[in-house]
């Protein structure tokens, strides 16, 4: 069975759901994605309990924000759980994820752009200068600069920054709602094949999937509906 180019977040209210989310959706999707609320609770043992029951890539997203030594110490603290993925925040700067990259070649340090939940009127308040396009563009090429080797972002700019940064680069979109799913915190949206079509290497998908009230078929349908 070919594997759809899916991360499912499994953002579980405990580990033995987790466990068995993974169990549920792995047959279907490439990757399993960790969040920063999970590892929290339940540490080393949300990636090696994933691991327990699948093979899928794991995504480690702790989105890591600070000075430089302390996120390459922190890269380091999961150096042995070898996750696929793990993402920083480029906004964090080019030393911040030039150190992360060098903590831990073996992983793919992945650079959050601008969260997914923050819409244009929002970003303006907050002070950042021009459209949410070229300030995602800009964060892009400078984490690729800086060692990323895969970026998040929004499916709105996936193609803007495709172009920007090649084909060598993953590119992970979250905020992948399938048609007429509810789009919750989301704001800047897209389905699964408008997303791969503008330039996505793989979509972080969620409550779509394990919202559902059979997940694991969930999961097969969303990857039919990808691949059809």
């Amino acid at each position: 069975m070919t594997k759809a180019p899916i991360a499912v977040a499994l953002d579980a209210p405990d580990l033995a759901t987790m466990k068995l989310w993974a169990e549920q959706t792995s047959p279907h999707v490439e990757v399993l994605k960790v969040g920063l609320e999970v590892f929290l609770r339940d540490g080393h043992a949300s990636v090696t309990g994933v691991r327990d029951v699948c093979d899928c890539d794991i995504f480690l997203d702790l989105k890591l924000h600070d000075i430089p030594a302390t996120v390459a110490g922190a890269a380091r603290s999961v150096a042995a759980l070898a996750p696929k993925y793990l993402t920083v925040h480029a906004s964090g700067g080019k030393e911040m994820v030039s150190a992360a990259a060098s903590a831990l070649p073996g992983t793919l340090i992945t650079a959050v752009t601008i969260l997914t939940s923050l819409d244009q009127e929002q970003l303006t308040k907050m002070g950042w200068a021009g459209n949410a396009q070229d300030i995602v563009v800009n964060l892009a090429k400078q984490s690729v600069e800086a060692g990323a080797r895969a970026i998040v972002c929004s499916p709105q700019e996936v193609a803007a920054v495709r172009q920007a940064v090649g084909q060598d680069i993953v590119l992970i979109t979250p905020g992948v709602r399938p048609a007429g799913s509810d789009a919750g915190d989301q704001k800047r949206i897209a389905t699964p094949q408008q997303a791969l079509a503008d330039g996505a290497s793989i979509l972080v998908i969620g409550r779509p999937i394990t919202a559902a009230e059979n997940i694991g078929q969930a999961a097969a349908d969303i990857a039919a509906s990808i691949a059809n």
